[in-house]
């Protein structure tokens, strides 16, 4: 393995990456994100909203402004956790860890019943079955779960001091959606 890279000495990556390797699918925690990934691991979607006079807009992913008037008067807002499926692929072949021990995947872009658009994969669903505007309601894909079509029960997770991206210091939830 090169050191940090999650590449074997020929240059390959993926599934037969040495354990330690960089993961690719944990998120980079800081202080303004933190009560976005505490909420996931209670079981509970949060997005931003925009509490400027005449604008409103919620948004996702989560901004320290609103993307549509600028201003900085933006709060936390729990969101109800349903949403309709936008689009999605079917993903056969992805390198990155731990991504090549899920294929295949539904990657996919949902929307949100409060209105923005958030990528996401959907789990207990054949692919065949999926259709676009078809209701979909929020889990959380706890990490260390192998698949995106784990158990999908919602909250659990335990938050420990610490933050950084393939890190053990914290335990993440992850919002996925499965139909409703």
């Amino acid at each position: 393995m090169t050191a940090g890279t999650g590449k074997s000495a020929d240059g390959r990556i993926g599934a037969g990456a040495a354990a330690g390797a960089p993961r690719f699918d944990v998120p980079e925690v800081d202080a303004f994100t933190r009560p976005y990934w505490d909420a996931a691991a209670e079981g509970r979607l949060l997005l931003r909203r925009c509490r400027a006079a005449g604008c409103g807009v919620a948004h996702h992913y989560p901004r320290e402004f609103c993307p549509s008037c600028w201003s900085e008067d933006v709060v936390w807002e729990q969101a109800t956790g349903r949403a309709t499926l936008y689009t999605w692929s079917v993903v056969h072949r992805n390198d990155l860890p731990p991504f090549g021990d899920r294929v295949p995947y539904v990657a996919a872009v949902v929307e949100l019943a409060e209105g923005p658009r958030m990528m996401t994969g959907i789990i207990d669903c054949p692919a065949d079955a999926l259709r676009i505007g078809m209701p979909l309601l929020v889990r959380f894909r706890q990490d260390g779960e192998d698949r995106q079509g784990g158990d999908g029960r919602q909250g659990g997770g335990s938050r420990q001091d610490g933050a950084g991206a393939g890190g053990a210091e914290y335990a993440y939830a992850v919002p996925v959606f499965a139909p409703a």
